[in-house]
C-alpha cells in the first residue's frame, strides 16, 4: 500500500476532518492583506502578569495519543505538544510562521543545487527536561520514523519527510543540515512538533510509548498527570526551561462538553473554555441582566431560561394538579413542580456567576464551505454545480452568521489559505459572483428545463444514495435532533406553483420540527393520492351497481347472474387516468426532477449550519432547484455520509494551513482508482478534481522560490474554483469565554498560544490606582 493511500486510509478510518495546523514560509509582509478579524486576547506585558497561579482550560477530550503523528491524535494532542514540545516555526497573528527563537537562532536553505540543503542553528540554551541537548540525533529519528520506509511505524503522514536524502550534523553540535533528494518548499513545517529520541528511535516507543504518556519534554511546561476520571490533564512549569520562564505554575486542560461548559464556568471547574452562540448568549444576557437592561418576562416571570416560556395559564393549571383532589396526579405534579424549581433557581445562579465572566472574540482559522458531491447524479455536471454556486449570495451567508455577533462578514476567497496569510488571493472571479440568470442559462445548457414532464415515481431519490441505505444506527424521532427528510420545493400536487409550493414548504417544516401523528405529505404526495383515490371510487361504483342489479333480479324472481360467468359479467371500469405530473416552476430533465439532498449534522452546536442550509436550499429555489434537508446524527454525518458519498450537498469546515502545497493536496487531489476497485478520495470528499489542479500542487510544493511557489498555489486556486466542487463561505466564529483578570489568553485567530505569557493581571497598586 502506498504512503499517500495508508495516509488516506488513516484519516477516514478516525473520521478527521482536519489537517494538522502546522507553519508556513514566506516573504513580503503585504502579501495576503490583513487578517479579517485580529486576535482578542487581552494583550499584556509580561511585568504587569502575576507569577504563579492556576488555569483551567477547557478541552472537547482528553487525548487518546500524545502522538500527534498518529491517526487518532486531535485539537488536545496539539494543545499538549505546543505547551511541551519543541515548536521550530510559530504562527503570528497573521497565520504566517516565524522562527521560534526559544529554539533556533536561524534557518534556512544554504544550497539548491545540485541538491536543497537545509541548516538549522539550534539555540545553545535548548536541552530536553532529561538534561540533553537537543540535536541532530531527535532529527534524525524523527525523519527515519516518519519517512515512510519502515511499515512498523504507524504514521498518518509522513508528507516531507519522504523527500529527505540524509540528516548530519554541521560544524557544530548546534547545527543540523537536512539535504533533500527532491525539493521541498514547504520544509519549515518538518519537526514541528520536535520529539525526543526516545521517542521516535523504535516502533514500540513510537506507537505505544508516547500514547499516553511523555517523560521527556522540551517546552515552558512539562506534562504532569493525565485523571481520565476527572477528565483533567495538567501541565506544569518547567524547571529546566531556558527561555522566559513560565506566568502560571499550573495549566490544567479539562474535559467538558461544548454544552456544559456554561454552568461548569459559573461552577468555578473552568476559567477558559471555548463555546458556541448559546454560550455566548447567556453570558451576553447574564451582563445585561447585571446591568439592570433587561425586565422580567410576563407575569415576573423570568424573562429567559427555564421559567421563560411558562405562562400564568400553566402555572395555574400546575397549582391545580398538585393541590387538587386526584392524589396520584398531585404527586407526580408536586414533584415536577420541584424539580422545575430547582431548575429555574440553578439557572439564575449560574447567571449571577456567568456575569463576571467576558467574551473574547475572533475568526477561526478555519471556513465553512459547500461542498457538491461530484461523482454521480446532477451534480456530476460541472454546468450544474457552476449554476448551484452563481445562485449563492455568499455574502449575505456569512452575514447570517458572524453579522449578530459583531465579526467581519466577508465571504472567503480562497479554498488555500485565509485572508492574513501570504498565500490568500481573492480568486472567486474564477467561477462569478451570484448571478440567478447566469445560473439559469447554466442549467439550461444542461438540459434541465421548467415545466418538464415527471415520470419517476414520486418519492424516488436520486443520485448514490437511491440505494437502500440502513439508517438503523441514526436515531430519529422527537428529542433527538434527526427529523428526517425535509424536501424543499416538492411538487405535493401543485404542479410547480410558487405560491402553492411555498405553503406546502411551511407546512413540512413545522411537520419537521414535531411528532408526526399522521401520514407525512412527503412519503405520500398529493397526485398519488389523487390517483388512488379515484381508483378506490371507481371500485365503490361497480360494487354498488352489482348489489343493485342483484336485488332487483330477486325481487322479480329471476335467478341471480352466475358472477363466474365472464361473458355475463358487467363489464369493467376503465382505469382512472393518471394525471400528468409536471416539474412546473421547477427543473426537469430525462423525466427526473432536479432535486438535490442536503445533509446536514443534527447536533445541539450546528444551529448555525442548519440556518446556513435553509438560506442556500432558498437561494436554489429562485434558480429552480429543489433541496431535501435531511440531518443526521453528529456521529454519523461525515462517517456515513460525506466520506463515504451518500450526499449530494453538505456544509462542513476545514482548518486553515500554512501549508497548503503540502496539506491542501490530498482535499483536491483527483481521485484514482485502487488495486481493489474502489475509488481513492483521499481527503477529497466532494471527488472532484482534474490534472491540472494535481500539477499545479506538484509544482509548488517543488519551487524553492517562495514568491513563484505561492503563485502557483494562487492558480490552482482559481482552478479548483472554476471546477466548482467546493465553495468557500465564511471563516468560522471563535467565541471563548475569559475569568475576570486573565491575560494573553482568549480569541488566538489565525495566532498561535505563547503559553509562558498566559497568565493572571497582577493587582493594581495604589500608584496605578491614582493613575
Amino acid at each position: 500500500m502506498s504512503q499517500r493511500r495508508r495516509r488516506s486510509l488513516a484519516l477516514l478510518t478516525s473520521g478527521v476532518l482536519a489537517l494538522p495546523l502546522l507553519t508556513g514560509c514566506g516573504a513580503g509582509d503585504d502579501e495576503g492583506g490583513q487578517a479579517a478579524a485580529g486576535q482578542d486576547i487581552a494583550t499584556t506585558t509580561r511585568d504587569k502578569v502575576a507569577d504563579g497561579g492556576v488555569l483551567r482550560w477547557a478541552v472537547d477530550a482528553l487525548p487518546d495519543t500524545l502522538n500527534t503523528f498518529q491517526a487518532d491524535a486531535d485539537a488536545t494532542t496539539n494543545r499538549i505538544a505546543g505547551a511541551v514540545l519543541p515548536q521550530l516555526f510559530v504562527l503570528d497573528a497573521k497565520g504566517r510562521p516565524v522562527v521560534n527563537p526559544d529554539y533556533l537562532e536561524k534557518a534556512e536553505v544554504i544550497e539548491r543545487e545540485p541538491k536543497q540543503v537545509v541548516q538549522y542553528k539550534l539555540n545553545q540554551k535548548a536541552v530536553w527536561s532529561d538534561g540533553r541537548e537537543i540535536g541532530a540525533a531527535d532529527f534524525v529519528a524523527q525523519w527515519r520514523a516518519l519517512n515512510g520506509k519502515d511499515s512498523a511505524y504507524w504514521t498518518a503522514r509522513n508528507a516531507g519527510y519522504d523527500r529527505i536524502e540524509k540528516i548530519e550534523k554541521g560544524k557544530t553540535d548546534l547545527e543540523v543540515r537536512v539535504t533533500f533528494n527532491k525539493p521541498y518548499a514547504d520544509w519549515r513545517s518538518l519537526f514541528t512538533p520536535l520529539y525526543p529520541k526516545q521517542v521516535t528511535g523504535t516502533p514500540d516507543a513510537f506507537n505505544e510509548g508516547a500514547r499516553g504518556a511523555l517523560k521527556i519534554t522540551a517546552g515552558p511546561f512539562g506534562l504532569g498527570a493525565i485523571d481520565k476520571k476527572t477528565g483533567t490533564a495538567a501541565l506544569t512549569r518547567n524547571a529546566r526551561w531556558w527561555g522566559r520562564p513560565a506566568k502560571l505554575d499550573t495549566l490544567v486542560l479539562t474535559a467538558v462538553p461544548r454544552a456544559e461548559r456554561p454552568a461548569a464556568l459559573a461552577a468555578g471547574r473552568l476559567d477558559l473554555a471555548e463555546i458556541d452562540r448559546a454560550g455566548a448568549d447567556r453570558i451576553a444576557l447574564a451582563r445585561r441582566d447585571a446591568a439592570g437592561k433587561n425586565g422580567p418576562g410576563a407575569g415576573g416571570a423570568p424573562a429567559h431560561g427555564p421559567g421563560a416560556a411558562l405562562t400564568p395559564a400553566d402555572a395555574t393549571l400546575s397549582w391545580a394538579t398538585a393541590f387538587g383532589a386526584d392524589e396520584e396526579k398531585a404527586a407526580a405534579e408536586t414533584e415536577s413542580r420541584q424539580k422545575h424549581l430547582d431548575s429555574v433557581k440553578r439557572y439564575a445562579e449560574e447567571q449571577t456567576a456567568l456575569k463576571a465572566f467576558t467574551v473574547r472574540k475572533s475568526l477561526e482559522p478555519a471556513y465553512t464551505q459547500l461542498a457538491m458531491n461530484g461523482a454521480s447524479g446532477p451534480l456530476a455536471d460541472e454546468r450544474v454545480r457552476r449554476a448551484v454556486a452563481r445562485a449563492l449570495d455568499r455574502r449575505a451567508l456569512a452575514e447570517v452568521v458572524l453579522k449578530p455577533l459583531g465579526l467581519p462578514a466577508k465571504p472567503v476567497g480562497s479554498h488555500l489559505a485565509l485572508s492574513g496569510q501570504r498565500a490568500y488571493a481573492d480568486n472567486s472571479d474564477a467561477l462569478g459572483g451570484q448571478d440567478t440568470q447566469a445560473a439559469q442559462a447554466l442549467l439550461a445548457d444542461a438540459g434541465w428545463r421548467k415545466g418538464g414532464k415527471i415520470t419517476e415515481p414520486p418519492g424516488a431519490k436520486a443520485g448514490p444514495e437511491s440505494e437502500q441505505q440502513d439508517d438503523s444506527k441514526t436515531p430519529s424521532g422527537p428529542g433527538t435532533g434527526n427529523d428526517g427528510l425535509y424536501i424543499v420545493g416538492q411538487d405535493d400536487g401543485a404542479n410547480g406553483d410558487p405560491r402553492a409550493a411555498t405553503e406546502d414548504r411551511a407546512k413540512s417544516d413545522t411537520i419537521a420540527e414535531g411528532a408526526q401523528d399522521g401520514p407525512s405529505p412527503v412519503l405520500a404526495p398529493a397526485p398519488f393520492g389523487a390517483q388512488q383515490e379515484a381508483s378506490l371510487l371507481a371500485q365503490a361504483a361497480q360494487v354498488a351497481r352489482a348489489a343493485r342489479a342483484e336485488t332487483t333480479d330477486d325481487a322479480k324472481g329471476v335467478p341471480a347472474r352466475d358472477e363466474a360467468d365472464p361473458a355475463k359479467a358487467s363489464p369493467a371500469p376503465a382505469p382512472a387516468k393518471q394525471p400528468v405530473r409536471t416539474s412546473g416552476g421547477m427543473l426537469a430533465k430525462d423525466g427526473k426532477a432536479l432535486s438535490l439532498r442536503f445533509v446536514l449534522p443534527a447536533g445541539p452546536g450546528s444551529e448555525s449550519l442548519r440556518t446556513v442550509g435553509e438560506r442556500i436550499a432558498g437561494m436554489l429555489r429562485k434558480v429552480g432547484v429543489n433541496t431535501e434537508t435531511i440531518k443526521v446524527a453528529d456521529d454519523s454525518f461525515f462517517k456515513d455520509h460525506i466520506a463515504s458519498g451518500q450526499y449530494d450537498l453538505a456544509l462542513y469546515s476545514w482548518p486553515a494551513t500554512a501549508y497548503p502545497a503540502t496539506d491542501a493536496r490530498p482535499i483536491f487531489a483527483k481521485p484514482e482508482p485502487a488495486a481493489d476497485g474502489s475509488l481513492l478520495v483521499e481527503q477529497n470528499y466532494t471527488r472532484v478534481g482534474t490534472d491540472h489542479i494535481d500539477q499545479l500542487f506538484d509544482q509548488a510544493v517543488a519551487e524553492l522560490d517562495e514568491e513563484q511557489s505561492r503563485e502557483l498555489m494562487r492558480k490552482a486556486d482559481a482552478r479548483i474554483w472554476a471546477a466548482a466542487g467546493s465553495i468557500p463561505l465564511f471563516q468560522r466564529p471563535e467565541l471563548v469565554a475569559v475569568k475576570p483578570g486573565l491575560a494573553n489568553a482568549g480569541a488566538f485567530g489565525l495566532g498561535a498560544p505563547r503559553y509562558q505569557d498566559i497568565g493572571w493581571k497582577k493587582a493594581p497598586t495604589a500608584k496605578d490606582k491614582k493613575k
